[in-house]
This record gives C-alpha cells, sequence and structure tokens, in this order.
C-alpha cells in the first residue's frame, strides 16, 4: 500500500505554528469543525464529489466556511488532500478559491475553504431547475474571463507552474457577486519543463473535458487545460452541460453540435436561446469561436490562455484558421508543420501577430436593436 505522506502535512502544521496563524489561516481541530457544521448535519450538505462531501459551517466568531470532507480510506482521497494544501496553500489570485486550512485528526481528512454563495457554474446554469440562476450575457462574459484569467495566472504567472487537469463547471465556483473561482487541486500537477516527454500512466479527470492528447496518450501540458476551458466556454456560452445536450441522434454531445453548426455557419444557434435579443452578438460570437479554438485536436492550434484573454476581451484578434482548419476529412491534410514554423511549437499567439478571421456566419434575428454592453 502506498503510504500516505504526513509529513507534507506536518510540514503544513509546523509553518502555521512559526507564523502564528489564527483558525482561519491554518490549523482546525475536529471539535471546531464539528462545532460548525453542526456535527456535518445533513441539512449543511452543500455538495458532493468524486473525493467527498462539502459542508457549510459557520465558526465561533462567524465566519462562514465550506469543509471539503476526504475519504481517510482512500488513497486518491489522502493524495488529494495533501496535493491541495501543496497546490493551492500559498497561491493567491481573486479566480482562485481561498484555502483557508486543514484539519487531520485520526481517521478524518478536512479541507477548509472560503464559502461561496452560488455554490457551482454546473449548478447555476444546467443544475436541477430549482437551483439555476438567471444569468444575463454581461454576467456570462465576465465569467468566463475570470475563468480564462485564473488558468493563465497558474499557466504562466504562479511562482508554481500548475495544470490544474479537471478544468470543468463543477469546479468553478461562483460568489455573491457571481464571480467565478477555480476550486479542486487534487488533481493538479506541476508543469516541470525539466519533463520534456510530459508523459503520466495516471489520466485523471472528467470524461468529456479531457484533451484528445492526454485521454488516450497521457501526454499532458497546460494545453490540456487549455481545452477543457474551451469545453466550459462553450457551456457558459449555450448555457447546456456538454455531456448530456444531444438535438438528435446524430451528435454525440454539445461540442459535436457546435462545430457542425460552425461549419455551417449557424454558430448563433449554439447560444442559449433563454437569453433572447438581450445580448452582444459579437462577444457571443467570439467566445463561441475561442472556445472551439480551445478544443482544437492538434494541441499546437490552441492559444495560450493569456492570449484567449486577450481574445475575450477584445485586445487580440482570433486566428484565421480558426474558422476552417477543423474541417477537413483528413487532419492530416492541416498544414501543422507551417503554423508551428510560423507560430512555434505551442502557438502562443501575441499582439505582434495579431490576425484576422471573417465568416458568412449568420446572426440571432432580433427586431430590435442588439445590446452592446460588456
Amino acid at each position: 500500500m502506498e503510504p500516505f505522506p504526513f509529513l507534507n502535512v506536518f510540514f503544513f502544521y509546523k509553518c502555521a505554528e512559526s507564523r502564528g496563524l489564527d483558525s482561519l489561516a491554518g490549523v482546525f481541530t475536529i471539535r471546531q469543525i464539528k462545532a460548525a457544521t453542526n456535527n456535518f448535519d445533513a441539512a449543511n450538505k452543500i455538495g458532493e464529489g468524486g473525493f467527498g462531501s462539502v459542508y457549510k459551517g459557520t465558526l465561533s466568531d462567524g465566519a462562514v466556511i465550506a469543509v471539503k470532507k476526504l475519504s481517510s480510506k482512500s488513497k486518491q482521497g489522502k493524495r488529494e488532500f495533501v496535493n491541495e494544501i501543496g497546490m493551492i496553500s500559498s497561491l493567491q489570485h481573486p479566480n482562485l478559491v481561498k484555502l483557508y486550512g486543514c484539519c487531520a485528526e485520526g481517521n478524518h481528512l478536512l479541507l477548509v475553504y472560503e464559502y461561496l454563495e452560488n455554490n457551482s457554474l454546473a449548478r447555476a446554469l444546467f443544475g436541477p431547475e430549482e437551483h439555476r440562476l438567471k444569468i444575463d450575457w454581461p454576467t456570462r462574459q465576465n465569467i468566463c474571463i475570470g475563468i480564462a484569467k485564473g488558468l493563465s495566472f497558474l499557466h504562466e504567472e504562479s511562482s508554481l507552474k500548475i495544470v490544474h487537469r479537471d478544468i470543468k463547471a463543477t469546479n468553478i465556483l461562483l460568489d455573491k457577486k457571481l464571480k467565478p473561482k477555480i476550486s479542486d487541486f487534487g488533481l493538479a500537477r506541476l508543469d516541470d519543463d525539466d519533463n520534456h516527454t510530459h508523459m503520466t500512466t495516471r489520466v485523471a479527470g472528467t470524461i468529456g473535458y479531457m484533451a484528445p492528447e492526454y485521454a488516450l496518450w497521457g501526454y499532458l501540458t497546460y494545453k490540456a487545460d487549455v481545452y477543457s476551458f474551451g469545453v466550459l466556454a462553450l457551456e457558459i456560452a449555450a448555457g447546456k452541460s456538454n455531456m448530456t445536450y444531444r438535438p438528435d441522434e446524430k451528435f454525440v454531445c454539445l461540442l459535436d453540435w457546435a462545430l457542425v453548426l460552425q461549419r455551417q455557419g449557424k454558430l448563433m444557434e449554439v447560444v442559449d436561446a433563454t437569453l433572447g435579443c438581450d445580448l452582444n452578438q459579437d462577444e457571443a460570437l467570439r467566445m463561441i469561436n475561442v472556445a472551439l479554438l480551445c478544443t482544437s485536436p492538434s494541441p499546437a492550434l490552441r492559444p495560450t490562455m493569456s492570449a484567449v484573454v486577450k481574445i475575450l476581451e477584445d485586445h487580440l484578434d482570433l486566428p484565421e484558421f480558426t474558422m476552417e482548419s477543423r474541417f477537413y476529412n483528413d487532419y492530416d491534410h492541416l498544414n501543422f508543420q507551417g503554423l508551428r514554423d510560423k507560430y512555434g511549437d505551442t502557438l502562443s499567439l501575441s499582439e505582434s501577430q495579431p490576425l484576422t478571421y471573417s465568416s458568412n456566419i449568420s446572426r440571432r434575428d432580433c427586431s430590435s436593436t442588439t445590446s452592446t454592453s460588456a
């Protein structure tokens, strides 16, 4: 049996003690957690994941917290516990969930986070009817940009370069103002520049969000997160889940349907119909095209997340091959080598390489003037 590296947890505890941290910045006792959650009362349960349940709690000083209760019997649960502490305890960004601390007493493995009032993006967009939120277009645009900024920080700006490996709607939490925060770093991996092959035999993630090169061959780089983000951006625009939406038997998933509509010049049909005409159609088309660019079969065609932020904020044009390159009957016909010669092996678009695209995409038929508010 693989030993559980308690040394990492011990190190976390000693760091907390040496810095004089209070309960909201390091170590919790099981007594504190049980009091906060009313002994893990079912009424306080706010989520369920592959590694355990999440409970809402209130500390004695009135601070509201979210407690993830991991399985002490699962090697995956133990691995996630240490991984989460190691990955995000030192990272601070407005679009990353804050880890307040942990508890490892007896058989209890608990992670304590900030509490986010509006639960997950998945529940807000396509959860049970009673939990769905009416999210207008400007808010969806801001959510998408916020997630992109969080990933850009993890990939390019933080002291630790991190591949999240499980970007999906259930792992995006929303605060009371619907600001998005990336959560659940239990599967995250360091993007080691010295590991030139980036091969792994332990593939982990969620079907429907996993990049093909990672799912099939175990080839892992930050471009796997870019693919997952593309699926997520498509879900935000459509208000539908990639895994459950099938307009008819000809389509496997939302992404499959969107690719066909792109070829037909009908991308606006992807956009959530409940939005009506109360949206910025240019932004909507840009978001969907970015989503399809990010889900390109070849990682070399996917942009960096910093480029995605610039495109979504309209500071950088979409590349012209977004509209055409995916639709060759044989992907070998694509001039990948020419693209690599021009943009490099990982196609990092920058403001010095703006490309324009044009299309005959039909727009939503609105009798009133389309809103252009951001």
